[in-house]
């Protein structure tokens, strides 16, 4: 029985999930806490936080304003049918690993105008997004079209999406422990219906 090129490169879970567990704790360790507990200061100190992501990267974000909103803090995903209008005094939070996604740099346009403030979440702190926030959180994932496997070895845009979840979770523990508010308070405000 010869081994193929294919069956080299296939590995079983155990591997699959070192690879994933060592790509997280290599990133999450080289971000810098300072800026996160700035970025927890402005979503604290925003009268509403309104997020903002596509694909995946989204559906990380919105996990992490669901946490947001059992803090207490008011919270919407943007383009909702009941999101409200942003305004002043409120923080975009907007997540784009390129930097570049349109709905989101659009977004951060308009936050801009009407007198919000922004805070990007990408890997690129050079790009569109990253040039019209007033906070950026780089997370140094590869972009999801770099195939080099330099940074990553996963597919596409995954570390990066993974780390926009854990990141956010460490900032809520962290905004949590500094509020005066039991788990069973906070489950008050868990969702019971739907």
């Amino acid at each position: 029985m010869t081994i193929t090129d294919q069956d080299a490169k296939r590995t079983d879970f155990s591997v699959g999930r070192r690879i994933v567990l060592d790509e997280n704790a290599r990133l999450l360790n080289s971000v810098q806490p300072a800026q996160w507990d700035r970025a927890g200061q402005l979503l604290t100190g925003a009268k509403a936080i309104f997020v903002i992501g596509n694909g995946r990267s989204g559906l990380a974000i919105q996990m992490a304003a669901m946490r947001l909103m059992h803090l207490g803090l008011e919270v919407h995903v943007a383009g909702e049918v009941t999101a409200p209008a942003i305004g002043e005094g409120d923080v975009l939070l907007a997540v784009s690993g390129s930097g570049t996604t349109g709905s989101v740099v659009g977004a951060a346009d308009v936050a801009k105008k009407v007198g919000a403030s922004v805070l990007a979440i990408t890997t690129a702190p050079d790009s569109p997004l990253a040039q019209r926030a007033d906070e950026v959180l780089v997370l140094p994932a590869a972009d999801k079209q770099d195939h080099s496997a330099s940074i990553t070895s996963q597919y596409a845009g995954s570390l990066f999406e993974q780390s926009v979840l854990l990141a956010s979770d460490a900032l809520f523990q962290s905004l949590w422990s500094q509020v005066d508010q039991t788990a069973e308070r906070l489950w008050e405000r868990h969702a019971n219906i739907g």
